[in-house]
């Protein structure tokens, strides 16, 4: 796949981080080709075992390989642009979304021509053959109303002010480099964690409702308690984007409302799962917000993320 730098002005690389997905990446990579914008296509391999490695060096022109216990959600990042400096804007995917608009990226990186903004988040819809859950999941987090954010909307919008995804986001190289690039301390969430300090040094963050990517997962009970006690880890750990953007705890109580709404009557044989899965959650989070005082094997036992507890940033930081 050959795209050259320019985009009008802008100079874009698309990083993809990529893990044994060999048939999810081809499926990315066949809709990145026939993208309106023009960018420089680069993916990172946790060295996969499954072919994707091959597929990648087949069809990209630049394939980085790192050992799998390298990985880092945030560090992995940083090191590409660390190692690819120059872009004005670096766009993230990750291997299991695609793209059905040829413009979706165009469309993801316009609000750039505001020079205030630092980065923005596309819109995730869910896969065709998603379940109703995860299909709700998806249409609550990502409405279909465009929206640029300052410090200001933390009043109005709570713990949704930073709201960022790397699955289809983009981010201002400028912007990225004044406020210190990704983390490599955090289990997840390094796209909220970027965003919080972008609008704490007055940056805005965008959300381009027609920036779209095919992106949704139909998680198992025990992979959303996991998912969630990894988030409750990263609040410990980072309180301060709670203490100055707010807690989640009305936008939960909105979200399980929100979510019967969607299931309706028609739906009925659902609402105990629902009602299960949203308990779980919320007991899930509160123990990764306690998370200091259980032992690593345990955090390795709950949590999604276990490479995480093998790591150097595992002590308080």
């Amino acid at each position: 796949m050959s795209h050259t730098i320019e985009n009008g002005s802008m100079r874009i690389a698309c990083i993809i981080p990529t893990y044994n997905g060999c048939d999810d990446l081809s499926r990315l990579l066949d809709s990145l080709e026939y993208q309106s914008s023009e960018f420089d296509l680069f993916v990172v391999d946790s060295s996969s075992q499954d072919g994707t490695q091959e597929l990648a060096r087949a069809r990209v022109p630049n394939l980085v390989v790192i050992p799998g216990s390298e990985f880092n959600h945030g560090g992995t990042r940083q090191m590409m642009i660390d190692r690819y400096p120059g872009y004005d804007v670096y766009v993230f995917i990750t291997q299991d979304a695609y793209l059905e608009d040829i413009d979706a990226i165009q469309r993801l990186v316009a609000p750039f021509m505001d020079e205030q903004v630092g980065a923005v988040c596309g819109r995730q819809v869910p896969h065709l053959d998603a379940g109703p859950l995860a299909q709700h999941a998806r249409l609550f987090n990502y409405p279909d109303v465009s929206r640029v954010k300052s410090l200001e909307d933390a009043r109005e919008l709570g713990i949704k002010t930073p709201f960022m995804s790397n699955s289809f986001s983009a981010y201002r190289g400028k912007a990225i480099k004044k406020v210190g690039g990704f983390p490599v301390h955090v289990i997840l969430s390094e796209d909220m964690y970027v965003a919080a300090k972008m609008l704490l040094a007055g940056w805005k963050v965008a959300y381009a409702c027609d920036a779209q990517c095919r992106h949704s997962h139909d998680y198992s009970l025990i992979e959303e308690f996991r998912r969630y006690f990894d988030q409750g880890v990263f609040h410990a750990r980072e309180p301060w984007i709670r203490q100055r953007f707010g807690g989640a705890g009305g936008e939960g109580l909105r979200y399980v409302k929100s979510e019967l709404k969607f299931l309706g009557f028609s739906r009925l044989y659902l609402w105990p799962s629902a009602f299960m899965r949203n308990a779980l959650k919320l007991v899930a989070y509160k123990l990764g917000q306690q998370e200091q005082k259980l032992s690593i094997s345990s955090k390795k036992k709950l949590g999604m993320y276990k490479r995480y507890w093998d790591s150097p940033y595992t002590e308080k930081h």
